[in-house]
């Protein structure tokens, strides 16, 4: 998987054999994967990985097929592709979606081979790169920063889950029908486990000073071993936005990050206007466009 997609995608953020074995080896109860590899003379060529959730969005598949450039166009991902729709339809599954990267600069034949298949872009997001430090944000006076690292602490646990809640919500698909995950405690607590095993995990929450409401979270990760870290939610709560907490939660994870960690991942929807412009005065700038795609099986 490393190679084939290294080979048109230099800034692709890809999963490390950490994260990768703790997934293999300890499965959850809210996600079901299973993989696939294509051999030709006895090498590897390409690979395929498919993911059925189990608890919301149980008509869909989740799909990531990669070939090795010396093999494309032979046949070796459309026979995985192939496989993937018959394993999803044997689990009740009426469409596949998958994520589709496109480097801005190097051509590539995912988005061709996903279109190929009869998929449909239902979502775009920009992926971007910011070269670690970036510049500072203060955060405003009427709020205070409060980082942790790992499990959420026992005392901001019932306010996170809200956040973390009001963010599956809002998260923006585009055209793709699908269920928000809904968090409790049971399943964050299990997410937070398996997360640590590979990950330094990160948060920077705003808390108002006046009465002890959080009001935002910027959560961060940092694979084991590696020299970057990539951005996963931000969110602001409703009522506590035009106060620029989002930058400098951002800003106060990182500067809090240590010395080898040199780059930062993140994604963000075009039309995200206020996120983009907050992500570019950070120093972000775009590196691949991701599409998010989808097609009927039924």
């Amino acid at each position: 998987m490393e190679q084939a997609v290294r080979a048109d995608r230099p800034h692709a953020l890809t999963t490390t054999l950490a994260a990768f074995e703790v997934t293999a080896t300890s499965p959850s109860s809210h996600h079901a994967r299973s993989w696939l590899r294509a051999v030709v003379g006895g090498e590897v060529v390409g690979v395929a990985e498919l993911e059925l959730p189990l608890t919301e969005n149980t008509d869909v598949a989740w799909a990531e097929v990669h070939v090795l450039p010396g093999h494309r166009r032979q046949g070796v991902g459309r026979r995985l592709w192939e496989a993937l729709v018959e394993r999803a339809r044997a689990a009740g599954r009426t469409r596949i979606g998958g994520e589709v990267s496109v480097d801005v600069d190097v051509a590539g034949a995912a988005h061709e081979f996903a279109r190929a298949t009869g998929a449909v872009e239902r979502h775009r997001e920009d992926h971007l790169l910011a070269r670690l430090p970036v510049p500072g944000s203060p955060v405003h006076p009427a709020y205070e920063v409060v980082l942790w690292r790992g499990r959420c602490p026992e005392e901001h646990r019932a306010s996170y889950l809200a956040m973390r809640n009001q963010m599956n919500a809002d998260a923006p698909t585009g055209d793709l029908d699908l269920e928000p995950e809904v968090l409790d405690d049971a399943r964050l607590s299990a997410s937070e486990e398996r997360l640590t095993r590979a990950y330094d995990v990160r948060v920077a929450a705003a808390r108002r000073r006046s009465d002890g409401v959080f009001g935002g979270y910027s959560l961060l990760f940092v694979p084991h071993g590696t020299d970057y870290g990539w951005q996963d939610d931000t969110l602001v709560m409703p009522e506590h936005r035009g106060h620029r907490l989002g930058a400098a939660l951002k800003a106060a994870n990182y500067a809090d990050l240590p010395a080898e960690v040199r780059h930062v991942h993140t994604w963000t929807a075009p039309d995200n206007t206020a996120m983009h412009r907050t992500n570019t005065a950070l120093g972000f700038r775009v590196v691949e466009h991701m599409y998010e795609m989808d097609v009927a099986i039924a």
